[in-house]
């Protein structure tokens, strides 16, 4: 499989600054995501904190993902515009994670998973038909069941603070890739707008949970 070179720009940035963070506290700490640093003016937390991960697992399992999803995304858009939804869902996701956390001082988050998902949810609707396969499960999954599945998943894990994962940057990645997918391609409208609508199911469902107070 070949790799792009936004891609591969991609993956060095980020296995090269999460291994300064393995070794390096201070660096660490100063670039993760922080609800009182970005509170104090620090906002480039919002985007240094998509290049540090926890360990040497969480980075590989991003990167991985990145990987087999990218080449979908610039196939259909180019490199440029896949680096705008990369960077665009990145954002989202932490800006989702600060709606959420703005109240909690204390609370940090490192990974490029927000951004990950944007562009795994941005090659779902871009090739929903494409099958995806998990260690657990021997046979493919249609991409958008998958993806469904994955934000509802996410909604549960929010409400119910399942593991130590950031479900709001997730989920805030997703809606970056959906949403910028869109105002790209807008000949999606046509040519799939049943599925635009239900991968904006779990999208909507949360925004209502949030509105009644039930997350």
């Amino acid at each position: 499989m070949d790799i792009n070179f936004i891609t591969l720009i991609i993956i060095g940035a980020n296995v090269v600054l999460s291994l300064k963070g393995f070794n390096d506290f201070s660096f660490f700490e100063k670039n993760k995501f922080n609800i009182g640093g970005i509170q104090r003016g620090e906002q480039s937390r919002m985007v240094s904190s998509g290049f540090l991960h926890v360990d040497m697992q969480h980075l590989l399992f991003n990167m991985i993902t990145l990987f087999f999803f990218a080449g979908v995304v610039i196939d259909y858009l180019g490199q440029t515009n896949f680096a705008i939804i990369y960077f665009g869902s990145l954002i989202v996701g932490n800006l989702l994670s600060y709606y959420f956390h703005k109240h909690e001082y204390h609370y940090s988050a490192v990974g490029a998973s927000g951004a990950v998902t944007g562009i795994l949810y941005s090659a779902i609707l871009l090739n929903p038909e494409m099958s995806l396969y998990m260690f657990f499960v021997p046979i493919p999954i249609p991409a958008y069941l998958f993806g469904i599945g994955y934000l509802l998943y996410s909604i549960y894990g929010m409400k119910n603070k399942v593991g130590n994962i950031g479900h709001d940057a997730h989920f805030g990645g997703a809606i970056g890739g959906y949403v910028i997918t869109l105002l790209m391609a807008t000949w999606l409208f046509e040519k799939n707008l049943a599925m635009v609508a239900l991968l904006a199911v779990p999208i909507v469902l949360l925004f209502v949970m949030r509105k009644t107070g039930h997350i």
